[in-house]
């Protein structure tokens, strides 16, 4: 197969880890990280990182996501809850229940796969920018909608299968298991908000003597989590866009430091790790989500997002610790660019 690109964007890895990657920085989760995280298990406490899958609730923290819709599965119009099998067969005597869901990928607690952003980008060095994702898998190509946005909003007739490349499959098979790594930021911001910067990190990792080192799953705590479980499905609009720490995502030495760091994977309690909106950005075109770009386009680093941090990051807080094993495969559902998230921290 010809490589997908000739140029690639400033920054990135494309091609590092091989010319038909579709992992990025996870191929970081080497067989010795999982053994350092498996070596911070001391106390054999478990938490579990995920919120309840029907909270925010409603649907203003992002318009186009909603709650998960359950009902009963049905043959020939009969639904199954509660259902007496000796309906089929008098001599059974068993009760049945079984159910479907119509699920919002990244509506709750969830994982971002290299699918879900990419951008326009002269891949090709012709003058002409292309849809493309992490490595050059293209728009229209590898990832194909029912409407192909990038050539003029035509709808094509297609159904919609999933994404042939980056999908969410990938992270499920790798798996995703390694050591983990708390930055708590509410402990030193409190539940205003704030766009965090590079300077602040230092200075809460310095204080709190957090080390980072390539292959690290990193965690950011803000307590945004907790605000959705006070509004209990009933959430607040002012709260849900105003509260708590955020990375600044606009932050070059931010950027630089994710980078340099080698991390494998960016986690945080609150919305999308970076601050949405993010700060103005420089010149008439620039990336609306500038810390998405920089992991899932350019690095291919995934991200988590609204998962529940709190009880950790307390329990790490009380121990004088920040490190711990971090086990969180997505769903594995091929051609999903998005997952729900099931993690569970062991310290």
């Amino acid at each position: 197969m010809p490589q997908r690109w000739k140029h690639r964007p400033e920054g990135s890895n494309w091609g590092d880890f091989g010319p038909d990657d579709q992992l990025g920085r996870l191929n970081l989760l080497t067989p010795e990280k999982v053994k350092q995280g498996v070596a911070e298990v001391r106390a054999g406490l478990s938490f579990c990182l995920s919120l309840p899958l029907n909270l925010p609730g409603g649907n203003l923290l992002n318009p186009r996501r909603y709650p998960p819709v359950l009902r009963p599965t049905e043959l020939d119009g009969t639904p199954f809850i509660n259902f007496p099998a000796a309906r089929m067969n008098a001599a059974y005597p068993d009760i049945i229940s079984d159910d479907a869901v119509l699920l919002w990928t990244q509506y709750s607690s969830q994982w971002d796969a290299l699918a879900h952003v990419g951008q326009y980008f002269d891949a090709d060095g012709d003058g002409k920018p292309e849809v493309v994702y992490y490595n050059g898998y293209r728009g229209g190509e590898h990832v194909v909608g029912p409407v192909d946005f990038h050539d003029g909003d035509r709808p094509t007739g297609r159904d919609y299968t999933g994404v042939s490349a980056l999908g969410i499959e990938n992270m499920a098979a790798k798996p995703i298991q390694g050591r983990g790594v708390m930055i708590d930021l509410r402990a030193h911001f409190g539940d205003d908000r704030r766009h965090v910067t590079h300077a602040d990190l230092r200075d809460v990792m310095d204080a709190d003597g957090v080390v980072v080192e390539p292959g690290d799953m990193v965690c950011f705590h803000t307590g945004f989590a907790d605000r959705i479980l006070d509004m209990n499905g009933a959430p607040d609009a002012e709260v849900l866009h105003h509260a708590c720490a955020a990375l600044d995502g606009r932050d070059p030495e931010l950027l630089r430091w994710i980078t340099d760091s080698g991390v494998a994977a960016l986690i945080a309690d609150n919305y999308a790790v970076e601050a949405h909106p993010s700060s103005p950005g420089e010149g008439d075109c620039h990336a609306m989500l500038p810390l998405h770009e920089h992991c899932l386009f350019k690095l291919g680093i995934p991200l988590g997002e609204i998962w529940h941090l709190s009880a950790l990051a307390a329990w790490l807080r009380s121990n004088g610790r920040n490190r711990f094993l971090l086990t969180a495969p997505p769903l594995r559902l091929p051609g999903a660019v998005g997952s729900p998230a099931n993690p569970v921290a062991t310290v």
